[in-house]
């Protein structure tokens, strides 16, 4: 059996198709075997009053691809050229490997993957403007 392996803690959500679900008090397993099905770890997911930076733009596209609202063709263009301006600002070789594995993710439709290499980005945008606040 292929498709997405989800583990939930206990009470964690995620939205399946447009629906919320909520795991019980135990942690559980399950496998997303419906190709293409939208699917988003509401813990990964960011509030639309959050998407103030480059980092959490871009995250923000693949997360309406994963909710399902955003066609996946309009939303990889944006993706990729979001990527590519954070590819100018994130030079260093840990960043950029990081955005290497997120265009390959991408190549390839894996839009939780690509969400997950981006949001790793955030801290260190956060400590980028931070220092350059104080500059």
């Amino acid at each position: 059996m292929t498709g997405l392996v989800l583990k939930l803690k206990p009470k964690e959500r995620v939205l399946v198709n447009g629906a919320v679900i909520e795991n019980g008090d135990k942690r559980s397993k399950f496998s997303i075997v419906t190709p293409n099905a939208n699917i988003l770890r509401l813990a990964d997911a960011l509030h639309p009053d959050e998407v103030n930076t480059p980092v959490r733009r871009v995250c923000y596209i693949a997360q309406l691809i994963l909710s399902g609202d955003a066609k996946p063709d309009e939303g990889m263009l944006q993706l990729n050229r979001g990527i590519e301006q954070l590819s100018q600002i994130f030079t260093d070789e840990d960043s950029r490997k990081i955005l290497d594995k997120t265009t390959a993710e991408l190549q390839k439709q894996n839009y939780y993957l690509v969400l997950k290499n981006l949001r790793s980005l955030i801290t260190r945008e956060d400590r980028l403007l931070a220092a350059a606040r104080y500059q």
